[in-house]
């Protein structure tokens, strides 16, 4: 494969959850990531609606280990308090000040992009209300977003997460109603391979508005998501191979969640980049 046209493998702390943000910033850098996406865990990079920890905490490991946050990944799947179709005031207040703050540190880290989902319904509450609620904040988040010229990219959810955008289509759905130029794309490879599509589809319904994706390998007989790199069935090489043709140029981030890695997550790396440059040749 040209090397020139191959995305780039980022690093994502998911999994790191038990070492320290450096040892993650550490290890990525010994495995020779040159971008991580930063999972705003409070263990790692503590950040709520009223405060955060300091950018100055990514920059100064970014200068010591050579290495870019190149994207932010807010927490905000349930059971996370920041959810997209919240209802009430006072929640959506909370909600929107989160994500204006998300959007703030991915500005002054000088990240690429800031992932974001709908968010999820109650199963005992109208999804038809909650999936308004959705398009209305995620129309506010984007419209600050791109008074900061920062990027939004928006991934599917799982069934199990979320009943609100789980297809492709969903997702062209959600995007064509939000209509704002700061959202684009995040294609996670995971709720992509459970919705039973494919890359070639989000392609083909997005083209350039694909700006960030979710990397992770699937067993899709048992469909458990969010495998690293040969540790589930998917061919992990034509995925790589899908990108390119399709003129891909963003990172892949490698996010492994399994607690199956959290004793030893660098060598879930270690394999994830070794087998990305056997695919470089």
């Amino acid at each position: 494969m040209d090397k020139r046209t191959t995305p780039l493998l980022a690093a994502m702390n998911c999994h790191h959850r038990f070492y320290s943000l450096e040892e993650f910033f550490s290890s990525s850098a010994r495995i020779g990531f040159n971008g991580v996406e930063i999972w705003t865990s409070p263990q790692h990079f503590y950040m709520d609606y009223g405060q955060s920890d300091s950018v100055d905490k990514l920059r100064r490991l970014e200068d010591r280990y050579h290495i870019k946050v190149i994207g932010i990944c807010p927490e905000q799947t349930n059971p996370k308090p920041n959810n997209i179709a919240v209802n009430g005031e006072a929640a959506q207040k909370r909600v929107f000040a989160y994500f204006k703050r998300a959007i703030d540190v991915a500005k002054d880290v000088e990240a690429n992009q800031v992932v974001v989902t709908s968010g999820w319904a109650f199963l005992d509450e109208c999804t038809a209300e909650a999936y308004s609620r959705s398009v209305r904040m995620m129309r506010r988040i984007a419209e600050y977003a791109g008074e900061q010229n920062v990027m939004l990219a928006i991934e599917a959810l799982q069934p199990r997460e979320s009943l609100l955008v789980n297809s492709v289509d969903d997702l062209k759905h959600y995007v064509d109603e939000v209509a704002c130029p700061a959202l684009g794309v995040c294609l996670d490879t995971g709720a992509m391979a459970r919705a039973g599509d494919t890359i070639e589809d989000y392609f083909l319904r997005f083209g350039k508005s694909v700006i960030h994706a979710h990397f992770v390998d699937v067993d899709c007989e048992q469909m458990v998501t969010h495998l690293s790199w040969g540790d589930g069935t998917r061919n992990m090489t034509e995925d790589v191979a899908s990108f390119i043709d399709n003129g891909y140029k963003g990172y892949l981030s490698v996010e492994a969640t399994s607690s199956s890695y959290f004793e030893r997550p660098y060598e879930a790396d270690k394999r994830s980049m070794a087998l990305y440059r056997q695919v470089l040749g």
